[in-house]
């Protein structure tokens, strides 16, 4: 449905979002082990289909990605 393709798409923008932010992880380890950490967590729940488990688990993952580029910010200055 048009819901479900907008929600995947959602999914999929926080990705690759995430993604973005943990390519500016200085440390090559924790570049890695973030990197891994967010495929397998998004990995762990691909087959959701629950609407309201994954609205919860798109503000989970926004409020991570925030936190990420807070320390990513601090780390910097």
């Amino acid at each position: 449905t048009l819901k479900q393709f907008l929600r995947r798409q959602q999914v999929l923008q926080l990705y690759r979002k995430i993604l973005r932010a943990i390519r500016e992880v200085l440390a090559e380890q924790d570049r890695r082990y973030l990197k891994e950490w967010a495929r397998e967590e998004f990995r762990r729940n691909k087959d959701a289909t629950e609407e309201d488990a994954i609205r919860m688990m798109i503000t989970h993952g926004n409020m991570q990605l925030q936190e990420l580029q807070r320390t990513l910010k601090l780390a910097k200055s």
